[in-house]
C-alpha cells in the first residue's frame, strides 16, 4: 500500500524503532469489528446467534460490548443486523464511548455524531434513560445518523443538524457528558479508505487542528461544572491529539486531563484511535439550557425542522392532536406492559405533535424551537384519515413482549425483501410485530392467515 511521503516521514520521527512494525501493518488484512446492542439482545445470545451463521466472535479488550469478527464473513447482510442487534464498527473506534462512561439518566451530547457508531454505543450504556443529543453539521450525514438511531431502537435520542456555535448558544452548561469525536485528517482510515490517503496533506492536518480547537471551544461552554468531556480522533498526528489535549487544559484551566489513550495498529488489533478524557472543575448542578420560548416544531416528510406547531404535549396534555387515536392503538395492538410504558411517558408530558406526526420527546430536551431537528425523539407514527398508523421506529424501539401479537419469523430475509408472510394458525388480526431471534424487525398487518408486509420500502432488499 502506497502511503503519502510526508506522512511516512512524520510517523518515522514519532515512532522511531517501531516505524517498521507500523509500516508492516499496511501489508496485512484490516481488522473487522461489531458491537452488540444491549437494547435489543444479550451479548452471549448474539454470539450464539452469529455462530449459527459461521461467524465466530472474539471479545475486544477495551470495550465489553465489542467483538472482532472474521474478515471473510458478512454479518452486515444478516437479518439480525437489520433488526438492530448489532452495529458494525471498527474496534478501536469503540474506545471514546468507553472513556466517556455514560450513565443512565444523564444528559449527554455527541457533538460530531454521524454516522452513529459512538452515539449508538452511548445509547446502549444509557439503557433508554436520560437524554442523548446526537448532532451532525452536514444534513445528508445527519439523515444517515437518524436512520442508524432508528435501526438500533433508541427512544431517548434527539438528532440535530446544527453548528456547535448554535448549540452552545442554546445549551450553556447543560450536559453531564460530551463526546467530541472531531473531524480529523483520518490517518487511521488509510488501510480501508483510499480517498483518505489521497486527500491527506500536512496542510490538511493544520486545518483540522484549527477546526478541532473551534469545536472544543464550544463544547467547553456546554459542559456542566463537574462534567466529563471526551475528545477523540482517528488520526495519529500529534497536532490533532496530544498537542490538542495540552492546548485545551492551557486555554481552559478549569479542565483537568484525567486520561488519554492512543491505540496504534501495530500494538493493538484495530486501525488506530486517540481519546482524551477531561473533567471540568466544580460540582454537578442543574443545566441551564438557553431554550427560552415554547417547544414547537413542524414536520415536512421525514425531516423535522423546528418551527410552529400546535399541541406539543408539554403543556397541552390531552389536547395533543391524535392522542386518543394513539391510546386506542396502544390498547388494541400492544401488550398491557407495552402500552403502559408509552402511557407513562405521555403523562410525563413527552407526547408531541408535528403536523400529524406523533413523537415522544425526552423531557430533558426542553424546547427545540429554532433548531434544525432531524429526529425529535421517538417517532410513534402518524394520523391518517382519523386513524393512527404506527411507525417503523416504534416497532424497532419495542421489545417482542410489548406487542399484543408477535410473529417470530422463520425466514426473516423474506420479510426484509417485502414479501407477505404466512401466519395461519395464530388467529392474528391487525397490527403485528415481526421479530427475528427475539429482536423486533417491523410491523405487519395480519388478515386471514397472511401478514401484509409494512417493512419500509426504502429499507427492503432486492434478493
Amino acid at each position: 500500500m502506497e502511503l503519502p511521503g510526508d506522512f511516512k516521514e512524520r510517523i518515522k520521527c514519532q515512532l522511531g524503532d517501531a516505524y517498521e512494525d507500523f509500516l508492516a501493518v499496511y501489508e496485512k488484512e484490516r481488522v473487522c469489528g461489531l458491537r452488540v446492542n444491549p437494547l435489543k439482545i444479550e451479548k452471549e445470545a448474539l454470539r450464539a446467534a452469529l455462530l449459527k451463521h459461521g461467524i465466530m466472535l472474539e471479545d475486544t479488550p477495551w470495550a465489553e460490548e465489542g467483538f472482532y469478527y472474521p474478515p471473510d464473513t458478512q454479518p452486515g447482510k444478516l437479518a439480525l443486523h437489520e433488526a438492530g442487534a448489532y452495529y458494525i464498527q471498527e474496534p478501536s473506534a469503540m474506545l471514546p464511548a468507553v472513556l466517556l462512561d455514560p450513565q443512565p439518566g444523564e444528559c449527554i451530547l455527541d457533538l460530531c455524531a454521524a454516522p452513529g457508531g459512538k452515539s449508538t454505543q452511548i445509547a446502549g450504556r444509557m439503557q433508554g434513560m436520560g437524554l442523548l443529543i446526537s448532532n451532525e453539521t452536514v444534513s445528508q450525514r445527519a439523515r444517515i445518523l437518524s436512520r442508524n438511531i432508528e435501526r438500533m431502537g433508541i427512544a431517548n435520542a434527539v438528532v440535530l443538524n446544527e453548528t456547535p456555535e448554535r448549540l452552545a448558544g442554546r445549551f450553556a452548561q447543560f450536559f453531564d457528558r460530551i463526546l467530541a469525536d472531531a473531524p480529523c485528517s483520518g490517518e487511521g482510515m488509510f488501510r480501508k479508505d483510499e480517498n483518505a490517503r489521497g486527500e491527506w496533506s500536512l496542510n490538511q492536518v493544520q486545518a483540522c487542528a484549527k477546526r478541532q480547537r473551534d469545536i472544543l471551544t464550544q463544547a467547553v461552554r456546554m459542559l456542566k461544572p463537574g462534567g466529563v468531556l471526551v475528545y477523540s480522533t482517528c488520526t495519529f498526528a500529534p497536532q490533532e491529539n496530544e498537542e490538542m489535549a495540552q492546548w485545551l487544559v492551557q486555554q481552559f484551566p478549569e479542565f483537568t486531563l484525567e486520561r488519554q489513550e492512543h491505540l496504534w495498529p501495530h500494538k493493538n488489533r484495530g486501525e488506530g484511535h486517540y481519546a482524551a478524557r477531561f473533567r471540568k472543575a466544580g460540582g454537578l448542578q442543574a443545566g441551564m439550557a438557553g431554550t427560552a420560548g415554547r417547544p414547537a416544531w413542524t414536520a415536512k416528510k421525514a425531516r423535522h425542522t423546528a418551527g410552529e406547531a400546535s399541541g406539543t404535549g408539554r403543556k397541552a396534555g390531552l389536547q395533543v392532536p391524535g392522542r386518543k387515536l394513539l391510546e386506542q392503538f396502544c390498547r388494541e395492538s400492544l401488550s398491557a406492559q407495552g402500552a403502559q410504558r408509552i402511557f407513562e411517558r405521555m403523562e410525563q408530558g413527552q407526547l408531541a405533535s408535528f403536523g400529524g406526526q406523533l413523537y415522544l420527546v425526552p423531557p430533558q430536551a426542553g424546547s427545540l424551537y429554532g433548531l434544525r431537528t432531524e429526529r425529535a425523539g421517538l417517532h410513534l407514527g402518524c394520523l391518517k384519515k382519523n386513524r393512527f398508523e404506527p411507525s417503523h421506529a416504534l416497532a424497532m424501539a419495542l421489545r417482542p413482549q410489548d406487542g399484543a401479537q408477535v410473529l417470530e419469523l422463520e425466514e426473516p430475509e423474506r420479510y426484509i425483501r417485502g414479501e407477505t408472510v404466512a401466519c395461519e394458525g395464530h388467529g392474528y388480526q391487525g397490527w403485528t410485530l415481526a421479530a427475528a431471534k427475539g429482536c423486533t424487525l417491523g410491523w405487519g398487518k395480519a388478515s386471514q392467515g397472511v401478514l401484509k408486509n409494512h417493512y419500509p420500502k426504502g429499507l427492503r432488499r432486492n434478493g
